[in-house]
Order: C-alpha cells, then structure tokens, then sequence
C-alpha cells in the first residue's frame, strides 16, 4: 500500500481525469489523495483533498478560475500564464513541508503544473506524469498544443519560431521553475517541457494524436474514467424519433444563449434533435425558450453519446476523447487552451471539422446533415474507439503508477 499524492491545476477536467485514476489505485490497495492550491474546491468524491497555505499577494484561485473561462487575445494569455506562474510558486512553497506532514511515497503530477515534478524530485520520491490535456512534449512537426494547426514536418523552421514565441510569453511562469529547480537542488530547469519526468501517461492515443516518432514519451493509455461513468446510465428524456445531435460547450461557451438558439436551429433545418447540457450556465426559463428535444445542466455525457449521431463541442480533451470512445463524429467550435491542438488532430485523421461561424446557421446545417450522412466518418471515428478502448484506461494507467513504485 503507498499513499500517493496527486498534484494539478484545479480545474474541473483535470480533477475528473485523475479521479479516474485515484479510484483505480484504490482499488489496488493504494491511498491517494490531492495536494492542491490554497482554496481550490475539488469535487473529486471521497478521495481526501489537501492544501498548501495561501500567502499575501497570492491570487484567488476562484478568480483565478473565472478569468480561465474567458481566454482571449494577448493580454489574456499572459494574465493565465503569471497566474499559474503564481499558483506553481505557492505550491512549491508550501509543499514540501505538507507532503511530508502527510506521509507521501510518489507524486503523480499533472504536465501543467510543474510543481509535482519539482516536489517528487525535493523529497526523493518516484514520479508519474500525466497528460490529461493534448501532451506538451515537443515532436518533429507537431505544433504547439494550443494551436490549430496542421502535422507539418517540413516546416520546422515556423515551429522553431513559435516555440520561442511560446518562451517568451511563458517567461515568468519559466522564472518561476528555474528557481525552485535552484532552490531544490534539482538542476538546472528552464521550462515546462523539463519538468515531465521519464515515466508519463496520457490521455491522448496514437489513433488521434499527430505523429509522433517512436518509441513515444509516454504510455497511451485512454480516458481516465470512473467505472460509473463507463457504464449505461439512464436518460432523463426518452430518445428522439430523429437522428440525435448532442451538444456540450463547456463552461466556455455553456451560457452563449445566442449559440445555442443558432445550434437549434441548424439542427431543426438539418433534420435532427438537439440535447444540450450547459454546465449550469443557462437559467432555467433560458433552457426551456431553447426548441431543442432537451436542455439540461448536466448529463451523463457517455450514455448520451451512444445514441448521438454526433457531438458538437468546444473540443475539450475529455469532451473529444469521450466522444471517439463513442464512435462518434465532431464538430468543434474552440476556444482557447489545448482545445485548437484537439481540433488539429480531429482533422487530421478526418474524424470531424471545425465548426462554422454561429452568424452562418444555413452553413451549420449543411455541416450536421453532411456528416450524419458520412458512412466513411462514422468507420473511422469507430476505429478510434476501438484504440481507445484497448488502451487501458485507469487500470492500465494505475498499474504504470504501481511499476514506478518499484522501479
């Protein structure tokens, strides 16, 4: 039995995925719990959840949160890069000194937040990476997670000049590595890609990520989900006579009203129903204007999934990888973070598009009814699934956690 602490940036995605993961390993006999950021609320069951101290000066992590949800244009991208900058540096700061108050044997850390790599190497303690998002390590003619570009491996003077771009905007968070990695007495550390560690698990699977050279830097091993949340669940709505769409924005894009009336309508016009779950974001008289077959704050997005036709989505890594392991095709509509490096990929391997712009509902509809007829994008978004399914998932990813253990 080892305690195992789990280390990530407290958005709820993330937290989804590496609960995923902690009820795998708890199930094997381990004990893992949550080291996160002062305030940070974790909706993560009964997996134990505890905090560093929050220092003067440090941000709120709840407006830290808020601001997330509105990415957008250079200033935004440097306000979210000095507030992760911030939240690495508390928990660096008070980390160490609370993992060994609460007895750790391994650090399991999420690639975003360089804090669980520099933690386990201060204590001494095995290390595990895990991408729950598009995997930042760099590949010959891979772009940068958060854009939408296209698999280029002739262009490696343009990806050069990006990743510079990239250092430059990531200069503080890159200050703040270098030292504790000082600090520590770690090494010499410049950036995030030099806090991922030898031994890393993602979420992404060859079959949707861009090529990448062998043997890859990490074990593929699928979606991180809960057993409930992989088995049938039942509907709140009985099944449309229609081809069904299902549509999830996030907590993006889920309180867009002028969105989803566009979407229902392009729906209505391409012959399908429409099901909505909107994260919360619309009130309820706002739901019920919407003519859609169902609008709904949450819902168990899996077993709406199996009788979609096809998902429409801001191209959130668990949005997209839940979507494949349905066999289902995308369109994606994205925002920001590793959402264009999804879209990228969906592309790619010819799995869905990006959607069109919500002031063209003619040109949306024609898009839903082209690909619910698109016998060649269903076969091969199935094959997917079917990579998907033999990768793993928790349990193979609880047992790579187990090897490092002894390694």
């Amino acid at each position: 039995m080892a305690r195992i602490a789990f280390i990530c940036p407290p958005f709820a995605a993330h937290l989804a995925s590496f609960r995923g993961l902690g009820e795998a390993l708890r199930t094997r006999g381990h004990e893992p719990f949550f080291l996160l950021n002062a305030g940070a609320e974790a909706a993560v069951g009964d997996i134990p959840v505890h905090h560093v101290a929050a220092r003067d000066g440090d941000p709120d992590v709840a407006r830290v949160l808020v601001a997330a949800e509105k990415p957008g244009g250079l200033v935004a991208t440097l306000r979210t890069i000095a507030d992760s900058a911030a939240l690495t540096d508390q928990l660096c700061d008070g980390g160490r000194t609370r993992l060994e108050a609460l007895g750790v044997d391994a650090v399991v850390g999420d690639q975003m937040e360089p804090a669980g790599f520099l933690l386990a190497k201060a204590l001494d303690l095995p290390f595990v990476g895990l991408a729950c998002a598009v995997p930042i390590d760099p590949a010959p003619g891979v772009p940068l997670p958060f854009l939408d570009w296209p698999y280029e491996p002739e262009a490696e003077g343009k990806h050069r000049r990006t990743s510079k771009i990239a250092a430059a905007l990531s200069r503080r968070q890159n200050q703040v590595i270098a030292a504790w990695g000082q600090r520590f007495g770690i090494g010499p550390l410049a950036s995030l890609t030099d806090c991922l560690g030898p031994v890393q698990i993602a979420q992404m699977v060859p079959a949707l990520d861009l090529p990448r050279p062998e043997p890859l830097p990490f074990v593929p091993v699928g979606p991180l989900r809960r057993p409930e949340e992989l088995a049938d669940a039942p509907l709140p709505f009985a099944l449309p006579d229609k081809p069904l769409v299902f549509t999830t924005m996030g907590t993006l894009l889920g309180g867009d009203l002028n969105l989803w009336r566009v979407l229902a309508k392009a729906s209505r016009e391409a012959g399908a129903s429409l099901v909505i779950a909107h994260g919360g974001r619309l009130s309820d008289a706002d739901a019920d204007k919407l003519d859609v077959h169902h609008a709904a704050a949450f819902l168990p997005y899996r077993a709406v999934m199996e009788h979609a036709a096809l998902v429409i989505t801001h191209g959130g890594s668990n949005t997209v990888l839940d979507a494949l392991a349905c066999g289902v095709p995308l369109l994606i509509r994205p925002v920001g973070f590793d959402q264009p490096g999804n879209l990228a990929r969906v592309r790619h391997h010819r799995l869905g598009e990006k959607l069109a712009s919500p002031r063209r509902s003619g040109l949306i509809a024609e898009q839903i009814r082209r690909m619910m007829a698109d016998k060649a994008m269903k076969t091969r978004c199935q094959a997917v699934a079917k990579a998907l399914d033999q990768a793993g998932g928790a349990k193979r990813a609880a047992e790579i956690v187990e090897a490092a253990l002894s390694a």
